[in-house]
This record gives C-alpha cells, structure tokens and sequence, in this order.
C-alpha cells in the first residue's frame, strides 16, 4: 500500500474540530497506535487502547474530542468527533487512488449477449458472461469473471468484484456492493420426501437486493421458491453467510461472519446476528434485536432484545445462569460436608 498525504491533506479530508501540535511529515502508511512510526497515521477508535496513544511514534494522530494529552515534538493530533469515522474518510480517498475503476466499455473477452441492455457508462470486465435481456446500469463496474444471468437486474453504481454470480431473474439495486464469490440466486434447498425419495421443489423466486448493501465474500443467497428474497436497503453482511430461500432482511442489519439464515425467517431493520449465529426456518428477529455469536435461534426475538447461547436464552438470564454454574464446585464442597454431618441411613433416609 502506497500512500503519500501531506499533514495539509488530512486536516482537509478529516476536517478536525481542533488541532494539537505540527509535523511536516509527508504520511506515508497508517498503522496501529503501538506499531506506527514517524511518517504514519494512527487512529484511537477503541478507549482500552487510550494509554497507547501518549507513546505513540506516529507523525499524525486522529484522536476523539476528549482526549487531553500533549503531542510530542514534530506530531500532529487532530480531535475529531470519531476517529474511526475520520479514519474511513481519509481511506475513502486512498481506495479511489488504489483501486481506480477502468473507463467504461465492454472487454473483448466478455460474452454480452445481443439482447443486454449494458449502459454506456458501464464497465465489463474480462471473461464476464452477460445473459439475454439482463440489464446493467450507469457507472457500475463488473470485474473478471462475473456471471450476470438471463433478465438479472443490475442497477447504478454497482461493484461486482471477480467471480460474482447474479443468477437469472434475480435484482440488485443502487450502489450494491459484492466481494469475490458471491453468489445472488442460487435454488433454495427444498425437496418433499415422495415414494421413498427427496424430490426437488422447484425455486421459481428471486433475489432483490435493495441499495447501498455489501455483502462479503463466498456468501450465497438463495431464490425464493416463490416471490422473493429479500435484503433490505443499507444492509451489511459478512463473509460466508448463508441466506436461504424466502429469508426477509431488513434496513441496515448486520450479519456477521458464517451466519446461518434457515427458510422464510425474518430478520427486521437495525438487527445484529453474531458470527455463526443460527437462525432457525419462520423465525422473526425483532426491529434492533441482538443475537449473540454461536448462538442458535430457535423463537421468535423481540424487538431490542438480546439473546445470546445454544438454545438462545435472554443475555441477562445467561449471564446469572453462568454465575451459578461457575459456583457449582463450591455447591458441591458445601453438599459434600453435608452428607458428612448427616450420613444417610440403609434405607437411603437421611439420619
């Protein structure tokens, strides 16, 4: 990673509320608070690590508004309401000179059918399969390999990263991002047990993912056996999830890493799933509800409640449960005792 900001070109991009101290350091990299050196960035984004950030040998310092330490000669803090935040702006800006996207136009080795509708703005890149009356819109970018099925819908400013699969029928909005692997519309897994063997459900849905979700690498989402899959508007999930067949996502959810979406559940707006949290088939999680990683989902979850465990009880109720069990061998000590003072007789009474 390449990066050459001057001090200048922070403050402008971070826009402090204060600043403390100068540098005439050029930025060079960004680095953690204890591993930076001169001509690095740091950032304070979490406060167990505020002790860190008086030593620190970074030449730029994003640190949050109650922050009251003193710079060290040629160092620059700069307050701002969230470092992290700050953080993101000025990588925002470092990804578009990484990672610029080509200029428009189909690549020679892409395979457009006749029938696509591919805007003029649009990029195509190499060995990407476009399949009849599919549709791609303004300004979005197919990277290699991407494979965008029969009247699939792709709307303006999409990312689609190498070997991204949009299968046929299937939508996605504005501003989708999806990360290598991703797979959008693959059959739901329904079969009904017939004669002595599982005969397939047709899955005749699709998938519609609304604007602004990313969605991370080898995850899959599966078509609807009828009507549709549904991820809502400013959704993130995370790599490795599994979204089965006529799963409801809400507005701006979090799905973390390898969670497990079981059939017809409903996952409402501003919900949290832990990684390899489980959710069983028609389950509701409730608006802002938090499940916690691991666990395993087997009821419907109020809204604004947190579960956490395997079956999934109440946060609170686990924790209490977990300081009993951890007061278990002293039980036992003090029941050991008592069966001493009150031995029990032949007959299994207590004497």
């Amino acid at each position: 990673m390449q990066v050459s900001f001057t001090p200048d070109e922070i403050v402008l991009i971070v826009q402090p509320k204060e600043k403390r101290g100068s540098t005439a350091e050029t930025v060079r990299g960004i680095a953690s608070l204890g591993a930076a050196e001169a001509g690095e960035l740091t950032f304070l984004g979490n406060p167990k690590y505020r002790a860190e950030a008086a030593g620190t040998r970074a030449s730029v310092v994003l640190l949050p508004l109650d922050y009251d330490g003193v710079p060290q000669p040629n160092q620059l803090h700069l307050l701002v309401d969230n470092p992290s935040v700050a953080l993101a702006k000025l990588c925002s800006r470092l990804e578009q000179l990484l990672w610029p996207k080509p200029a428009p136009g189909i690549h020679p080795t892409a395979c457009v059918d006749r029938r696509a509708k591919i805007a003029i703005s649009a990029t195509i890149g190499p060995l990407c399969v476009i399949e009849a009356d599919a549709v791609v819109g303004e300004r979005s970018h197919l990277q290699a390999q991407v494979f965008v099925g029969r009247a699939a819908k792709i709307g303006q400013d999409c990312w689609l990263m190498p070997g991204v699969t949009v299968a046929a029928e299937c939508e996605l909005r504005n501003r989708v991002r999806l990360q290598p692997g991703v797979i959008v519309g693959s059959d739901g897994f329904g079969y009904d047990f017939v004669g002595g063997r599982h005969e397939k459900i047709p899955q005749v849905g699709n998938v519609v993912i609304e604007d602004d979700v990313e969605i991370g690498s080898n995850t899959t989402l599966d078509r609807a056996r009828f009507s549709r899959t549904v991820v809502g508007e400013g959704t993130k999930i995370d790599n490795l999830v599994q979204i089965a067949h006529n799963v409801t996502i809400g507005r701006h959810a979090i799905l973390c890493a390898q969670v497990g979406v079981s059939g017809s559940s409903t996952i409402s707006d501003y919900a949290v799933l832990g990684g390899q949290a489980g959710i069983g088939g028609h389950i509701t999680i409730g608006r802002g509800a938090k499940v916690g990683g691991q666990s395993a989902v087997t009821f419907n979850v109020d809204p604004g409640a947190y579960v956490n465990g395997s079956p999934a009880i109440s946060y609170m109720l686990g924790q209490r449960l977990e300081v009993l069990h951890r007061r278990l061998p002293e039980l036992f000590k003090r029941m050991d005792k008592l069966e001493k003072l009150f031995p029990a007789d032949d007959a299994g009474e207590r004497g």
